[in-house]
């Protein structure tokens, strides 16, 4: 096998020629990621933007209800505070005990149901009948003795009868 100048100029002109091909290929390549990675710089770019902006939309939101909640509860604690408020939530209390006491006690519960039945009865017929008047002239020394007691409490609100 003969070498000459020749053929191994080919060989070297073959082994440039594709190095060159390769570096020029390369070359669109490395065009084409830079391009993907501009377009992937834009696009989280635009994320962290829309992001901040829900940040801030959440957080102003967020200070607001924060607001709203104190405003609320001052307003509640101010409600609170009104006259017969206290009453009312003793009354709220002894009901909630009255009902736990009843689930506890089974004896219990069908005679406080029952005296419970004749309260009721015997006030509704003291504020309509006749028995109203004559506590109404006569003192209430002879009146029901559970009217009496509540005297500790104070006036009961509206729309709360003693049971």
């Amino acid at each position: 096998m003969d070498i000459t100048i020749g053929t191994i100029i080919y060989i070297i002109g073959g082994i440039v020629i594709g190095w060159f091909l390769s570096f020029i290929k390369s070359r669109f390549e490395v065009r084409g990621y830079k391009k993907e990675i501009k377009e992937y710089k834009d696009h989280l770019n635009r994320q962290m933007k829309i992001t901040n902006e829900g940040n801030k939309n959440l957080e102003s939101e967020l200070a607001q209800l924060k607001k709203q909640n104190e405003n609320l509860r001052i307003s509640v604690q101010t409600l609170g505070q009104k006259p017969g408020r206290a009453e009312v939530r003793l009354l709220n209390i002894y009901d909630g005990a009255l009902r736990k006491m009843m689930l506890n006690a089974p004896g219990f519960s069908s005679v406080w149901e029952m005296s419970l039945q004749e309260a009721e009865l015997e006030y509704e017929a003291n504020e309509k009948g006749f028995k109203s008047i004559i506590k109404k002239v006569f003192s209430p020394s002879s009146g029901n003795q559970s009217e009496s007691n509540l005297g500790d409490l104070g006036q009961l609100p509206e729309g709360f009868h003693a049971k």
